[in-house]
């Protein structure tokens, strides 16, 4: 028997030590799992994923079905956004166009052929229809002009990533018996409103009579948050009929969702005007007495999806809990059950018995799985896609830790080991901050700002929740508004204190980098200690006056600091990095992205300027195809080499 335990024991270790830290190959090879979507008759699940291909630096979806019990996935379709017909008999998917595809048979019909495409495809419950939505030309169509020169006459003329063009997002009815396509959200607005992640901000009434949407008709979209939510008939006459608007709050409306029975619309609502981290409130409008009514008042976290049970008496909802992401259920008088928080879930789906839930869930050390649950039991795993994968990499072991912040308030964070960690080294340490800042670094698996790949490098990483995450309320949340150097460094450098007091860590090898609010921290860092040993600035708010006068949404700025540049001077000149650049003396490395129209460009040369002229060690790595984001294979593989390696350079 001992020499049985013996040789399990040094299999197990054998084992343990052939896999190998992660590499950015594995990162990438992992498959990107997304929403399960339940058959009606809760035998199948579609859903889609997306694998990359690197050396063809692309991105490929494809739809897939497989047994709702688990087991093996069949490939059916390129494309993604799989929707269920009512009958089950077919699966409405999207590859730029809609297509439907023939259960029975395996054979999928190609089914509009919009000028600019489909996206956002959902069914007529009565099967007649698909609603999709789709850019539609506001005017007729120009001339090919000599010259690529824009006259621009009002604000928002770009966003995020793009050009305004004289298009905008409509909702249009696809019957399936071949006769005309309706524009039913027609005129000057995005209807849906443009919504990072979105798609889910319009529904179909159960009667197949009325459509549900979202849209913001503000004449300053530059300024406003406020979308309303609209009905509209479906069978109207050519040309749609006329939207009801029925909600009237200042802030954003969004997300609607009708009950099974008809009776209600769910949606998710914030008070506040241009607040566009406000509670996400839930609310329900009854459309018998055309009346809306808060659920769950007291619940203080976001609402951040909804989905509502088959017997129309509760609802599910994603909400953040403490650097989670979890799975609630609500009834109509708002009792609220806490149902999993296990890691970061989404993207839930319930089978039409209402016994068992779908959804996705990662964690720290594993990307997206289906998982299905029901009442009292635990979450349970159905796909299997990265297990091979994951069998081969050691991971370094996450846990979520505490320390006093400002005013001895409680912050959480995430502390990761290296793997095959060795409690008798001294290893160098990193600080990932997260952006927003209203947002939060949760127990969930990320192909951009992966802990798990610092910590591959040797590195022990700390992922601080300081003031402005969600998840821990929305007071501390609030608390990061027209404070961005306040509360929250010293949360942030708190949890330093704490991190470097730990036997392992070296204190005098640490670093720091974050993206967007992130990389204005790692900024406001540079100019006010000297703590850190290199420090890696992506896309961050480097000059707040500047930054003003070339984004695109307005609201933010002026929420964040009181007003405008000219109105109220006073924050933005508090809190600007760029005003410390006299102290800057850490080897920094500026990441920015050319089309990224959120934080522009400006911010990163302006900083990488001082660097250099202040004599600081510095390098600029640009990427002018990309964004706010490093989406494409290729250049993210060269952000985590570049990354990686100048955090190597300076604190190995």
């Amino acid at each position: 028997m001992k020499k049985l335990l013996v040789i399990l024991f040094i299999a197990a270790a054998a084992t343990t030590y052939a896999q190998h830290a992660m590499n950015f190959d594995d990162l990438a090879g992992m498959r990107r799992i997304g929403a399960p979507k339940i058959s009606p008759d809760g035998k199948w699940i579609a859903y889609d994923a997306i694998t990359v291909d690197l050396p063809a630096n692309a991105k490929n979806s494809a739809v897939y079905l497989m047994p709702a019990s688990g087991g093996a996935a069949k490939r059916i379709a390129s494309g993604d956004t799989p929707a269920w017909s009512p009958d089950g008999k077919t699966i409405a998917y999207l590859s730029s166009q809609a297509y439907l595809y023939d259960v029975a048979s395996g054979k999928s019909t190609k089914l509009t052929h919009l000028e600019n495409g489909a996206g956002n495809v959902k069914w007529v419950p009565d099967g007649s229809a698909i609603v999709v939505t789709s850019d539609v030309d506001l005017g007729a169509a120009e001339e090919a002009k000599p010259t690529k020169a824009r006259v621009i006459d009002t604000l928002l003329y770009r966003h995020w990533n793009a050009w305004q063009e004289p298009t905008r997002t409509h909702i249009i009815y696809i019957p399936l018996n071949g006769s005309a396509t309706r524009d039913l959200t027609p005129g000057a607005f995005d209807a849906p409103p443009f919504s990072v992640g979105g798609g889910n901000e319009f529904d179909v009434s159960p009667d197949s009579k009325e459509l549900v949407f979202a849209r913001d008709t503000d004449e300053h979209p530059e300024r406003s948050t406020n979308s309303d939510l609209f009905l509209v008939p479906l069978v109207a006459s050519a040309g749609g009929g006329t939207p009801k608007r029925i909600t009237t709050r200042t802030g954003a409306d969004t997300s609607p969702s009708y009950s099974p029975d008809g009776r209600y619309i769910a949606y998710r609502s914030q008070a506040r005007a241009g607040y566009e981290s406000d509670l996400w409130e839930l609310w329900l409008y009854d459309r018998a007495t055309n009346q809306s009514k808060r659920i769950a008042s007291e619940f203080t976290d976001w609402i951040e999806s909804v989905k509502w049970s088959p017997d129309s008496k509760s609802m599910f909802l994603i909400a953040p809990l403490k650097g989670a992401e979890a799975i609630y259920e609500v009834t109509l008088d708002g009792k609220m059950t806490l149902i999993t928080q296990s890691g970061s879930a989404s993207e839930v789906d319930v089978a039409r018995d209402g016994k068992t839930i779908y959804f996705d869930l990662s964690t720290l050390t594993r990307p997206s799985d289906i998982y299905s649950m029901r009442p009292g039991s635990t979450p349970k795993k159905l796909t299997t896609e990265n297990d091979a994968k994951l069998a081969q990499v050691a991971m370094g072991e996450p846990a979520s830790t505490w320390w006093k912040g400002a005013d001895d308030t409680p912050v959480q964070g995430w502390l990761i080991k290296p793997p095959h960690f060795d409690a008798s080294k001294k290893y160098p340490a990193v600080v990932l901050i997260h952006g927003g800042p209203q947002g939060a670094w949760s127990n969930g698996w990320s192909y951009r700002w992966n802990g798990e790949m610092f910590a591959a490098r040797g590195y022990v990483v700390l992922m601080p929740n300081p003031r402005g995450s969600s998840g821990f309320g929305q007071q501390f949340l609030e608390e990061i508004s027209r404070d961005w150097g306040g509360r929250v460094y010293t949360d942030i450098m708190n949890g330093v204190d704490m991190l470097a007091a730990l036997p392992y860590v070296d204190g005098n090898r640490i670093g720091a980098a974050g993206a967007s609010f992130g990389g204005y921290m790692v900024d406001w860092i540079l100019g006010h200690t000297n703590r850190f040993k290199a420090l890696v600035t992506h896309d961050g708010v480097y000059n707040l006056e500047s930054m003003y006068g070339v984004t695109e949404e307005l609201w933010f700025p002026e929420w964040e600091f009181g007003g405008t540049p000219w109105d109220n001077p006073e924050l933005y000149e508090k809190w600007s990095p760029h005003r410390f650049v006299k102290n800057f003396a850490t080897p920094t490395l500026v990441v920015h992205g050319e089309l990224d129209y959120r934080v522009p460009i400006d911010q990163g040369l302006q900083l990488f300027t001082a660097l250099q002229r202040r004599g600081v060690p510095s390098r600029l790595l640009l990427f002018p195809d990309e964004g706010h984001w490093v989406l494409k294979p290729q250049n993210s593989k060269l952000w985590h080499q570049t990354v990686l390696d100048w955090l190597d350079r300076w604190l190995k």
